[in-house]
């Protein structure tokens, strides 16, 4: 299998990330594998895409340090500009949030270029068809409200204090774009005489969203991945853990402070994903990470969605090892219709 990956940067990229993980037990398994930035592609007048991408030449390794070492330059390094057409499996794994500002041009590459390579049969993954309605937080408003928290998106500043009002005076302020715990606010009954500074300092970069407090939000959050649109499980465990709290900082996230905790997966976590299962499937969203918090969602992760590692960690098993088994699979069901069908779309595989 010829895998590629895309992501933002590969100078930026860290050996407990996801991507990492799955590109190294690609590498583990056999299989060509191509990292590629934003930066990298090209659209030639052959009509076909390309890229300047790296691989490793190595076989064998046992840790993503050494892995990474290689990839980033190292001895067994090598760039070429390969036909980014004549892949299996593209995988669209950068963060459109982490180039806003003077790279915000890199924020739709992977969907643009990907979009292209479809044409000709490479499966990519998630479908930049799915990823181009989530490119903000207005994405998640789309699923049922059963498990939304209650939501105001404005740029009003009236309508976000009558928000607030609503729900009592408590309330989480946070941007419509962005991600990573950034820019977000909890307004309470005694700080509420900073709302207006906090409305004009998230107005400042666009829209805001006003959003429902939830208290169970104070014992963390479960992340649960979702792959094929059904809850990632591997020799009977599931790909989850929990996100809690640190100190009185409301924001669970990891960049933000949080810590890590096995998750105990519960019949409320799987009736949420069974809510979501139809749209994420509808969207063609192969690996997600859902966020639930009670019986809610608080987001859903469809770009670059991190932590495998991390819930390897608790589970004890290699959840990258699902994930190859799966797009495994879906090279060798599109190799199967390539030889017996002829113009069949393929692509969603």
């Amino acid at each position: 299998m010829r895998l590629g990956f895309v992501v933002n940067d590969i100078k930026t990229e860290q050996a407990g990330y996801t991507t990492i993980r799955l590109a190294m037990s690609a590498v583990n398994r056999g299989h060509e594998v191509w990292f590629m930035g934003t930066g990298d592609f090209g659209y030639n007048t052959d009509d076909h895409v390309h890229a300047r991408a790296r691989t490793v030449t190595g076989k064998k390794y046992k840790l993503t340090t050494a892995f990474l070492s290689d990839l980033q330059g190292g001895k067994k390094s090598q760039t070429k500009c390969i036909t980014v057409d004549d892949l299996d499996v593209l995988m669209l794994r950068n963060d459109p949030s982490q180039d806003t500002g003077y790279r915000s041009w890199a924020q739709s590459a992977g969907i643009i270029f990907g979009r292209a390579a479809m044409r000709h049969g490479v499966i990519v993954l998630n479908d930049p068809n799915g990823l181009a309605k989530a490119q903000n937080k207005m994405y998640f408003q789309l699923f049922p409200e059963e498990v939304r928290p209650t939501t105001l998106i404005t740029m009003d500043r009236g309508e976000i204090k009558d928000f607030v009002e609503a729900q009592g005076g408590t309330a989480v302020l946070k941007p419509l774009q962005g991600s990573g715990g950034s820019g977000v606010f909890l307004v309470q009954e005694e700080t509420k005489s900073n709302l207006n500074q906090i409305i004009e300092s998230l107005t400042r970069d666009g829209y805001v969203i006003a959003q429902q407090y939830l208290h169970a939000a104070k014992e963390g959050d479960t992340r649960l991945f979702m792959m094929n649109g059904q809850p990632l499980k591997y020799k009977g465990k599931y790909a989850a853990f929990r996100r809690l709290r640190h100190g009185d900082d409301m924001r669970s996230n990891i960049h933000a402070g949080g810590k890590l905790a096995p998750a105990q997966i519960t019949d409320v976590h799987l009736a949420v994903a069974e809510i979501v299962r139809p749209k994420l499937v509808q969207d063609g969203m192969f690996l997600v990470g859902l966020d639930i918090v009670g019986d809610k969602l608080m987001e859903i992760n469809v770009f670059s969605p991190g932590g495998l590692g991390s819930a390897q960690k608790f589970e004890k098993v290699n959840f990258g090892h699902a994930v190859l088994d799966s797009l495994e699979n879906k090279v060798s069901y599109m190799g199967y219709y390539r030889r017996n069908f002829d113009n069949v779309e393929m692509s969603t595989l």
